[in-house]
Order: C-alpha cells, then structure tokens, then sequence
C-alpha cells in the first residue's frame, strides 16, 4: 500500500469521527501543554530567585577586624578610602563590644516598680553609611550624620524591635532613652533589615559618643558590591582598609553560587518535569483507551479490508498513524499553547520570560512518540484479527 493511501485511509478514519478524534487529541493537548508551561515557567521562575539572589547574597561582604595591642587595624575614616573602589555600592564600620552587650537600656529616668521599663539590649557604634549597608530604611526620623559624629553629640537610632520594646513610637518630642545613666536622644528608627537582622534589636550611636562603652575600635565592616564586583572587591577589600596590614584582616565573601544555582534549577526542571511527565502518561493512556474501543467498533471493516487482500502489516500501519496523527496533532497544539502560557504568566508576574526552542519544537515530536506508544497495541490487536472471525 502506498504511503499517501495509507494516510488518506487514516484522516479518513479519524474524520469520520471527528468529535472522538477532538476528545482522544484534547487528552494529548493538556499533556504536552502541562509539560511545556511547567518546564517553562520553572525555567522564568528559576531565573528570577538565581537574580535575587545574586543581588541579596551573592555581592555582600564582611570584612573581620581583630583586635590589635597597638594601634587599631582599622580607622573610623578608613570606610572613605573603600567606597572610592570601583564596584563598592556601600560600606559601613562597625564596633561592637563586652562592655555594650546587654547594657540596661530605659526610655524613661523614672524607676516604676509595676511596670517593666527597663531592657536588656546590645549598644554599638557605626559609621554613618550603616541603613545602606545593612540593605535597610529610616522606619521613622533620620540616621545621624558626620555633624553628629564630629560633636560627638549624644544621639541614638534604634533598631524596630528595640523601639518597639522601649516604646518609642514617635520622634516629634525628641524622646531620649537611658543607657545606664547617660541620655542619648532618639532620633531615628531602623527597620527592614535584610542584612544583619540583629541590628533591629539594638542602638547604634557615634562612635565619638560610645566610647564610654568601649566602642572605641572597628570590629568589622560591612561592604555591599556591584554584582560581578565581588570576588574584586574581597582582594582589594583589606589593603584600602588598613594598608600594610591587609594580612591580618579575614574577609568573608559569599560563596560563588553557580553550583547552587544550578543544583536547585536541576531539582525544581525535575519535579516539574515529573508532573509533566504524568500528564502525559495520562493522555496516552486517553489515546490507547479510544483506539481500543475504536478497533472493536471497525471490527467489520477490518475484516474485508482483510477479506479484500490487505495484510496485516497494512491494518496495523492504518491504526498506528491514526494514533500518531492525534499525537502529533495534540503535541503542536499543546506546544503552541504552552509557550502562550508562558508568556501570559511571565507579562503578570512582570518576569522576563525564559523559552527553551529545542522544548517548543521537541513537544510535537514527543506529542507524536506518545500517540505512536499508544496505538501500538490496538494496532497489533487488529493486525490479529482474522477476516472469517471479523466478518462474523
């Protein structure tokens, strides 16, 4: 039998039922369409948490100070020198102390017995690029500046959570709180941390106004880099911070996230791509289902197709490129609306959408190798047939 003959004796087949034929190809649609918009959309969705990390992780830096019998490592002045490097986007100093962890801290010089108004909280001083370096806003009021820094003027910023238990709620009266016996005027609240969340339970004020509290020299400084910057940066880190010491400072760098990425990418494209996987195991069982009960209904024709001289071959070549057509059919429909899909979630969710050519044009070719799978038992169940049975 000739290839065209054998074509046109199947869309025959298949058209003469066409709404059977819509349903069994619907099945192979959803399949192949799961698989491509869950393969696709992963892919977006991957692309845009490996972004945000690269922009949240992957550019901060700490640069350890230890402490030094002799002169301090680094100056309060040196964070000037670092942020004048090309791909430094902010940096802060930082001191921290064992005189200024868990100082008693009171909004109020009033002892009142009924009532909790003391806190145990941490004091530190930094420098005043910190809101920006802690990747954090003023919640409320200001952060000091270098006029404050300069006077060594007693003021303070709290974290939220500390304002919160002090209750602070409000900078308009200049509310000072407590630090032991010292007052030191509220002027600011920081909040919206994504870097060093433990500075929301603290109160950070000037250097020159801490050192009562032994915050007299830099523990450690905060850097934030341009994305790409950082592994630059880590080198060129210590000796703009303390030339001629840069041995003796430990920069801790994030780890280079590529083999992270790459781990989670490849774990969600294979949960995803189970679940397509078994939408499309679904929709072959569809086409296997209905090309069985499609050879019980042809039973008579296949027996004088078998009565007028065709071979078995040519009956089972019939019944497996109707299944193949609805394969492949459902397979360019489901492809074609997969990647619409894709392109609709990736607009709402404003995401840059992500498509893999070889998937679009692989889902007919797989859409086809399932409807091919599927038929191929009916096919061979008719192929057995003998025409004496058929006909009778």
């Amino acid at each position: 039998m000739d290839f065209r003959d054998l074509a046109g004796e199947a869309a025959a087949g298949l058209l003469s039922r066409p709404v059977r034929a819509a349903l069994t190809t619907l099945g192979t649609v959803l399949g192949i369409t799961t698989l491509v918009v869950t393969l696709g959309v992963a892919a977006t969705a991957g692309n845009q948490i490996v972004g945000r990390f690269d922009e949240l992780v992957a550019t901060a830096i700490t640069v350890e100070v230890p402490e030094s019998p002799h002169a301090p490592l680094v100056g309060w002045a040196a964070v000037d020198r670092l942020t004048r490097l090309r791909g430094v986007e902010s940096a802060a100093a930082v001191a921290e102390s064992k005189e200024g962890a868990n100082l008693s801290v009171r909004s109020t010089d009033i002892v009142d017995p009924t009532r909790v108004t003391t806190q145990s909280l941490t004091v530190l001083a930094a420098t005043t690029g910190l809101p920006e370096a802690a990747r954090g806003r003023m919640v409320r009021g200001r952060f000091y500046d270098s006029g404050h820094v300069r006077r060594g003027d007693r003021v303070a910023v709290l974290g939220d959570q500390a304002a919160r238990m002090l209750g602070v709620t409000a900078l308009d009266r200049a509310p000072a709180v407590f630090i032991g016996k010292h007052a030191y005027t509220v002027i600011g609240v920081l909040g919206d941390l994504r870097r060093e969340r433990n500075l929301s339970t603290a109160v950070i004020v000037p250097h020159t106004a801490g050192r009562r509290f032994g915050l007299r020299d830099v523990n450690r400084v905060l850097v934030n880099t341009s994305l790409g910057a950082t592994g630059l940066i880590s080198r060129q880190a210590p000796a703009a911070l303390s030339p001629g010491n840069e041995d003796m400072l430990q920069v801790v760098a994030p780890p280079s996230p590529t083999r992270a990425r790459d781990q989670a990418q490849d774990d969600v494209n294979a949960l995803f791509m189970i679940l397509g996987l078994v939408s499309l195991v679904v929709g072959a069982v569809g086409i296997a289902n209905v090309s069985l009960v499609t050879v019980m209904e042809r039973v008579t024709e296949i027996g004088l197709r078998r009565a007028l001289g065709a071979a078995r071959r040519h009956i089972a070549a019939q019944f497996l490129l109707e299944s193949t057509l609805i394969g492949l059919t459902g397979g360019v429909i489901g492809a074609s609306l997969g990647v619409v899909t894709i392109v609709a979630v990736s607009a709402a969710k404003q995401w840059t959408p992500l498509l893999d050519v070889r998937l679009a044009v692989a889902a007919p070719v797989v859409g086809a190798v399932v409807g091919l799978l599927a038929g191929l038992h009916p096919a061979l169940r008719a192929a057995r047939m003998e025409p004496v049975d058929a006909l009778r």
